[in-house]
């Protein structure tokens, strides 16, 4: 059982890094990557408590670019968590996102729905390579009353066109391709149903994309099949997991969304250097 798509409290996912090893154990999982927000703060701990559960575990992370104003996630794998220049780029990825929920937090309060951000700023300072954004502001506006649920919060505050949406300040897909690609690394376009990124994945294949998350969630068996005919076409490999963060909302545990067992062959097979 594969799962190359889980989030951990180094981002915005609810386990620690090793609860979230735990959960995997318990679902059967046989290899895994963590694959948080724009920092690899818990590769290393996620690495040794997987392999201390016969968990085979590789190098992940979810990297925030912008596309025409929208974000668009790029997730790399297999790559060195150690690369110098992969880390003075997340260095920044991570200061914009502290940016970002400042002025999400001054427009909420503006509109009456004041939340303290100032305890995620600090923890975000004071843990080295730990990742916020809007799923812990959400939480916030959730434990101040203002919305049952962080699903509310996004479709009324926090989503694209809402009254406290930010925009990203992030670089363009294709440097972060470059990026994972400098650092050893094979990048994957991350569920691109989500956002109806059927038309970018040409052009990211022709700037060396490696994959597509084919197998996730929010893809239906229509959509995956759609996405493989796609990967198919441009040579593209497959990836897929569960995007567990932990949330009730999101309802998914570890291991309910797999990459199949030939597809992790195909993608080891391509990697370009130590994991």
């Amino acid at each position: 059982m594969i799962d190359l798509h889980l989030h951990t409290t180094a981002s915005d996912g609810c386990c620690a890094p090793r609860e979230l090893v735990e959960r995997a154990a318990q679902a059967g999982v046989t290899v895994m990557a963590v694959t948080d927000h724009d920092t690899t703060a818990a590769v290393a701990e996620v690495r040794a408590a997987a392999r201390a559960h016969g968990i085979q575990p590789i190098s992940g992370i979810e990297i925030t670019a912008v596309d025409e104003g929208r974000d668009l996630h790029v997730l790399g794998y297999l790559f060195d968590p150690l690369n110098e220049a992969l880390g003075a780029f997340l260095l920044a990825q991570r200061a914009a996102r502290i940016a970002r929920v400042e002025v999400i937090g001054l427009r909420l309060a503006a509109r009456g729905l004041p939340i303290d951000v100032e305890p995620l700023v600090r923890q975000a300072r004071r843990e080295s390579g730990r990742s916020i954004g809007r799923p812990q502001v959400a939480r916030a506006m959730v434990d101040a009353g203002h919305v049952a649920d962080t699903n509310e919060a996004f479709d009324r505050w926090l989503g694209r066109g809402c009254p406290g949406y930010v925009p990203s300040a992030g670089v363009a897909a294709e440097a972060v391709i470059e990026i994972i690609h400098q650092a050893g690394g094979i990048a994957s376009l991350a569920h691109p149903g989500k956002s109806g990124l059927e038309a970018r994945i040409p052009s990211l294949a022709e700037a060396g994309l490696d994959a597509v998350e084919a197998f996730h969630p929010d893809h239906d068996a229509s959509l995956v099949n759609q996405y493989i005919h796609i990967a198919r076409e441009l040579d593209l490999l497959l990836t897929g997991g569960s995007d567990f963060h932990g949330d009730p909302e999101h309802g998914l545990a570890p291991g309910s969304v797999t990459l199949p067992a030939e597809e992790w062959d195909r993608l080891q097979a391509r990697r370009r250097g130590p994991s």
